[in-house]
């Protein structure tokens, strides 16, 4: 079997079913959005009705929900009858139809038949699957590059096809606010575009010489939602603070350090890096975050809310008045202290509400917000004392699965960022680190691979950048492997042999293996490359 991301159990048998015309789909109780998801995909490749089918018929792919299997577990079966999809729930149901989809073959991903007289035959076979984790993420920065979104409907296509569940919508920085808040429409009024753009890294002399931007509307975000639900994604939103917000207070100065700087002279950051503009430890920012956070939780049910918590220099708060007497009436002991207070505002906010704040690991300075989540980005080592302290945590350590890192190490790598990060390296990732007991592991909730957009202006430098290192860091997250050294890399490289082939047929704009095509370089174009093999730290 060629199925990436790998099964735990397969059972071939000796046969072959052939889906016709009068194939149907009995779709059971809680199955009805996969039976709508495979009549729209396969349906429009083979051209088949795959009509509603009743229960006894045998010529027909048959969806259930067994509850005595694991919530995203699934058993599929293809005998003489037909298919059999069960899953502990719906999800369980969804990801069974996705391997469904691989075993038709690669032309299974196209959205029109190449002929109308092809066959449509699966191998007898029995595969019982579950995923090792629960957070199965991939991280889409749209501030940076703005994303429109055609774009993000289908990169959710492709994390469904990968089997990742979690939809990480980067919405905010320095460079651009992406979303509609209809009580502060001037976020994206003026908040939203940038007069130019830095081509390349920020050291480049190149520039876009012209505006930037984009955002989506309400009815977008609604949209954007419900078309991931109906996958099995849950997408959790991404506002940044206290940091990374230069867009907001170019929107409302008032947000800003007005005390130490003139924050009505500040643009949207046409450039990248670590911005010295942040947010005013002030009633007035609270209560303001408290206003986009509410509007947040109508359109997104995510249990997590992402608040950002990253690259908050405190330069600014050591000269405000404003920020020190607010260290001074909290009792706090310096300006780390203060940001912890800030996160921990919003902690409590959260809570109250049902939710559950998650941020990058600088959350942990100055003391931990009692229920927050760690995105552990800078390493494994904040992820490492966080779940020591009890607190869960997703592993993205950027050492190992920032794709927007580079694939090799020539020359014609376009816009070179961060360390080398192969393939194989990215298969062979390990999420837990060995330094956590089997208690302090479970709080490792999963993994997520993170997609920043600096240097990616458009949806296929996103593919290039994603693909194929998505496909092996899929299998990472949802198979049950051995430890890195162990892994079976060459087996892996066998089904990626096809995978690609379905890549083709999805029509992703992917690295190949003997390195990039014409069109995908980047020649002149400045990087930062880092030499040498990144630390496992």
């Amino acid at each position: 079997m060629d199925l990436i991301p790998a099964p735990r159990r397969v059972v071939e048998g000796d046969g072959s079913y052939e889906l016709g015309g009068g194939t149907g789909i009995v779709a059971g109780e809680g199955t009805e959005d996969t039976a709508r998801w495979l009549r729209a995909t396969l349906g429009a490749v083979t051209g088949l009705a795959l009509a509603p089918a009743s229960a006894d018929g045998t010529d027909a792919v048959r969806l259930s929900v067994d509850p005595s299997l694991a919530a995203e577990a699934y058993r599929l079966s293809v005998t003489a009858d037909g298919v059999t999809i069960e899953g502990g729930a719906a999800a369980g149901v969804f990801w069974g139809a996705q391997t469904l989809r691989q075993l038709l073959g690669p032309d299974a991903h196209r959205r029109a038949p190449l002929a109308a007289d092809r066959r449509w035959t699966l191998p007898y076979v029995t595969i019982e699957d579950s995923p090792r984790f629960r957070w199965r993420g991939a991280m889409l920065d749209v501030s940076r590059h703005f994303m429109p979104k055609d774009g993000v409907l289908r990169f959710l296509d492709l994390l469904a096809a990968h089997k990742l569940n979690v939809f990480h919508f980067h919405l905010t920085d320095d460079q651009g606010w992406r979303v509609e808040i209809k009580r502060y429409p001037k976020l994206t009024e003026h908040g939203s575009w940038r007069s130019r753009t830095k081509f390349g890294h920020r050291a480049s002399e190149l520039w876009e010489d012209k505006p930037h931007g984009g955002f989506y509307t309400q009815d977008d975000i609604r949209e954007i939602v419900a078309y991931a639900h109906a996958r099995h994604i849950a997408v959790v939103p991404e506002i940044d603070v206290p940091g990374h917000s230069q867009a907001a207070i170019h929107a409302y100065p008032e947000l800003g350090n007005s005390d130490v700087i003139d924050t009505s002279s500040l643009p949207v950051w046409d450039t990248w890096g670590v911005n010295p503009n942040v947010l005013a430890p002030t009633d007035n920012t609270l209560r303001f975050y408290e206003g986009v956070f509410e509007e947040l939780l109508g359109l997104f049910p995510s249990t997590f809310i992402h608040v950002g918590g990253d690259e908050c220099p405190k330069d600014q708060w050591k000269q405000s008045p404003t920020a020190q007497a607010r260290i001074k009436e909290l009792g706090l002991k310096d300006e780390d202290e203060l940001q912890s207070w800030f996160i921990r505002h919003f902690d409590t906010w959260l809570s109250e509400r049902g939710r559950r704040l998650v941020g990058w690991d600088e959350i942990l300075e100055g003391g931990l917000a009692p229920g927050a989540t760690v995105s552990s980005w800078r390493g494994y080592a904040g992820g490492i004392t966080a779940a020591k302290a009890g607190h869960d945590v997703v592993m993205c350590p950027e050492q190992q699965v920032y794709l927007d890192h580079r694939q090799a190490a020539g020359e014609d790598e376009p816009v070179p960022i961060g360390y080398v990060r192969t393939l194989e390296d990215v298969y062979r990732f390990e999420p837990v680190p060995p330094q956590l007991t089997a208690d302090e592991a479970r709080h490792v909730l999963g993994t997520q691979a993170n997609l920043w957009s600096e240097v990616m202006e458009d949806a296929r430098r996103v593919d290039y950048q994603a693909f194929p290192r998505l496909s092996a860091f899929c299998e990472v997250a949802w198979s049950e492997l051995p430890a890195p050294a162990e892994r079976d890399y060459a087996d892996f490289e066998r089904r990626m042999a096809v995978h690609y082939r379905r890549l083709d047929a999805l029509g992703v704009d992917y690295r190949p293996p003997g390195g990039p095509l014409p069109w995908q370089r980047r020649p002149g174009v400045l990087g930062r490359p880092i030499e040498g093999a990144p630390p496992n730290v």
